[in-house]
């Protein structure tokens, strides 16, 4: 729980000094009661009771004020609701180097397998499309609110030659320009567009990644960052071993230059585990909600105890 006007939680020192008189008055009392003198005469003025009793009613309203401090300090929690209108272009690396089996069973059949966990898993307002890239870029999905058409696209998804990076870049803007364009949006309207771009290698055609990263700032739009595999990846080409080894260094500057996260993944596990976090990131905002309303419940409940306690065992309200 946090508070909008924390510095009224000072009235709080207030309560407490109060509560410090009472404890002083109640010890002044007992004092008095042992220096009078005719003992039987006191039990016969004041018959003996439970003495916690005699405490509730001012600790009931001791509690009242505090629950009252607490109200007025403002309190609220935060809530995590689905952001409206949000837009998110996936971007899968489909390169050669994805059938590396570093990531069990393969690079690719562990990408397709978080990535639709994924797309199932978020709020179903949210506008997803897929972008793959090999030597080239192409769009699978545009954006669209029916997620399954996203899934089934992941499911085509087939491997082929080259990393053309900036170009899918710039490939899931265009779409994303269309999709706003066509739902009447800006980039920069509530809820807003987002990229999540899964690659494993070294981009080796196509235009600049740092211009299509710049390109994608200059939008507006963050580009969350995987890269995906190990440093020890191997596929087979012509017969031949080679090295296919990740590249964190190129992911990471893309999320840097977009305001984007950037994230590392060596296996299955920890790729569900990013795509749960970019999930939250991407599709659900934060709002703080008023928290008022229990405090201040108590508060009146506290009173009206203490004052229904002094009235029945005391016959007055202090």
């Amino acid at each position: 729980m946090n508070f909008l006007a924390p510095g009224r939680l000072a009235l709080l020192l207030l309560v407490a000094a109060l509560v410090g008189v009472y404890l002083w008055v109640q010890h002044r009392r007992r004092h008095a009661a042992v220096r009078f003198s005719n003992l039987a005469l006191l039990a016969e003025v004041a018959p003996p009771r439970a003495g916690w009793r005699r405490h509730l009613p001012a600790g009931a309203v001791a509690l009242a004020m505090a629950a009252l401090v607490v109200s007025i300090a403002e309190p609220v929690h935060s809530v995590r609701v689905p952001k409206e209108a949000a837009t998110l272009m996936m971007v899968i690396d489909v390169s050669a180097s994805m059938d590396a089996t570093d990531v069990s069973p393969t690079r690719l059949e562990a990408a397709t397998t978080a990535a639709k966990g994924f797309v199932n898993e978020l709020p179903p307002q949210v506008r997803v499309g897929l972008v793959s890239f090999d030597r080239i870029a192409r769009v699978i999905t545009s954006p669209t609110v029916d997620h399954q058409v996203v899934v089934d696209g992941i499911d085509r998804l087939i491997l082929g030659t080259g990393t053309a990076t900036g170009d899918a870049i710039s490939t899931a803007l265009d779409a994303l320009a269309a999709a706003n364009d066509t739902a009447g949006a800006a980039p920069t309207t509530k809820g807003g567009s987002a990229m999540v771009l899964l690659s494993d290698g070294v981009p080796t055609v196509g235009r600049p990644v740092s211009g299509a990263a710049q390109e994608a700032a200059n939008q507006g739009v963050p580009i969350s960052t995987i890269a995906f595999g190990t440093a020890d990846g191997t596929v087979t080409v012509g017969g031949r071993l080679v090295s296919v080894p990740a590249d964190p260094d190129t992911m990471a500057s893309i999320a840097e230059t977009t305001n984007g996260k950037f994230f590392k993944a060596a296996s299955l596990k920890e790729l569900r585990s990013i795509y749960k976090d970019i999930g939250t990131r991407v599709g659900y905002e934060t709002e703080q909600h008023d928290a008022s309303g229990p405090v201040l419940t108590l508060a009146v409940v506290a009173l009206l105890i203490g004052a229904g306690l002094a009235l029945v065992w005391n016959g007055r309200l202090v």
